[in-house]
């Protein structure tokens, strides 16, 4: 008789197991009071530093439980996995560890950095299928013909079971936290956590966050279908269709779930390297931007955080400070419209510069038909306080007699 979708459901015991078992090969990673978030946010906020790992995210965790529950016959025959990031190098750190042949199918336009470090950690790489869904098929697919282990990236319980430990160690740490704030992606981290979490104790609430581009989890238990796709931000989240024993989960132990906004996790991403000095991916930034979406939910709350992931591109990072400096009117560009005459550059300069402000680089546009024949345009970047010493700046040029145009002014 085949075991029921709720027979298999983790339950502290197997968590508990599960932390025994990963304990040598994963780190024990700190959850820490963030004091500035918890001043800007009126709440008392705790962030678990999964971004710590050695592949800088919680994945190794399920994996590795994963690896550990497999028979000699199967570990000789090696795994299959699908991932395009962190799943996979999980698996493949891991296993190659425990000597087990391990094979990851990747989606052809998985950026070669993820490709490259996957093959670092001993994977035999293959790129197959233009999205993640037809990767796993695929995967699947081999598996089968091969006899080799699938090793699901969050419909597993033991994978479930490994990520657990991470509510295991918050709570150990910070025992009287009033909620949990878990990214979700296939479901994976929030329905171990939640089950290790409300075992322990029955009052915290466990909150899920999705971004607004795919609220996979939040059609699940809302019996919706609000629509999944586009590039987002946190890739690591950007699942179309939830595991259907993390769903199981969720539906009887997760409270609500915040969908948050692009423009939101890039915020949380940005606070988390400027006000904590620490590397969040899009999805391991989620649960901030929850707060950030949704501040009054927390207000005066006991707070946990989890950091998930730190793997992101730093270019991507540094573009996401310097937009955010700019939301902030701390980078400020303006088109001039000037007569095209020697000295009109250095009189705008020293405007600026008698008004505490520093030009950042300096463009000219001779050639604009909205330009006059004997005028010039010049787009200036310069770097200001706030946004009232920015306008201040502005009033400074116009006294002159030059129109300026703000070209990153706040949207209204």
């Amino acid at each position: 008789m085949s075991q029921s979708l709720s027979d298999l459901r983790p339950s502290l015991s197997d968590i508990e197991k599960a932390a025994e078992s990963i304990a040598t090969a994963v780190l024990r990673t700190p959850t820490l009071p963030a004091q500035i978030l918890s001043q800007i946010f009126g709440a008392e906020i705790f962030v678990k530093y999964d971004n710590m790992q050695i592949t800088n995210a919680f994945k190794e965790r399920g994996a590795l439980n994963k690896l550990l529950s497999l028979t000699q016959e199967q570990k000789d025959a090696g795994v299959i996995a699908m991932s395009a990031g962190n799943h996979a190098q999980a698996v493949a750190l891991h296993a190659t560890r425990l000597g087990i042949p391990s094979t990851i199918v990747m989606p052809e336009f998985t950026p070669f950095v993820k490709v490259a470090a996957t093959k670092a950690y001993g994977a035999t790489v293959i790129l197959e299928g233009e999205t993640v869904a037809e990767a796993g098929i695929a995967a699947m697919r081999m598996a089968e013909e091969s006899g080799a282990t699938f090793v699901h990236p969050y419909d597993d319980p033991y994978v479930i079971a490994g990520q657990g430990t991470v509510a295991l160690e918050m709570l150990a740490d910070v025992p009287n936290l009033d909620c949990l704030v878990v990214p979700i992606g296939g479901g994976g981290l929030i329905s171990g956590m939640a089950t290790a979490a409300k075992a322990i104790n029955a009052d915290i609430e466990i909150i899920g966050v999705e971004t607004e581009l795919y609220p996979t989890m939040y059609n699940e238990l809302n019996n919706l279908e609000l629509p999944c796709g586009g590039q987002s931000l946190a890739e690591g989240i950007a699942v179309k269709k939830a595991g259907r024993l993390p769903a199981l989960i969720a539906s009887d132990l997760v409270s609500d779930i915040i969908l948050v906004t692009e423009g939101q996790i890039e915020q949380a991403i940005n606070a988390y390297a400027t006000h904590l000095k620490t590397m969040a991916e899009g999805a391991g930034a989620a649960g901030l931007a929850a707060v950030i979406a949704k501040p009054e939910r927390f207000k005066g709350k006991r707070v946990g955080l989890v950091l998930c992931g730190g793997n992101i591109d730093p270019r991507l990072l540094s573009s996401i400070i310097v937009r955010q400096l700019g939301r902030k009117q701390q980078i400020v560009g303006l088109r001039i419209t000037i007569p095209d005459r020697p000295g009109i550059l250095g009189e705008i300069s020293t405007v600026i510069g008698d008004l505490g402000g520093n030009v950042l680089e300096v463009d000219h546009h001779r050639t604009f038909l909205n330009v006059p024949v004997k005028g010039a345009s010049i787009d200036i970047t310069i770097e200001t306080r706030d946004a009232e010493h920015a306008r201040e700046i502005i009033r400074g040029i116009e006294a002159k007699g030059h129109a300026v145009a703000h070209l990153n002014a706040p949207q209204e």
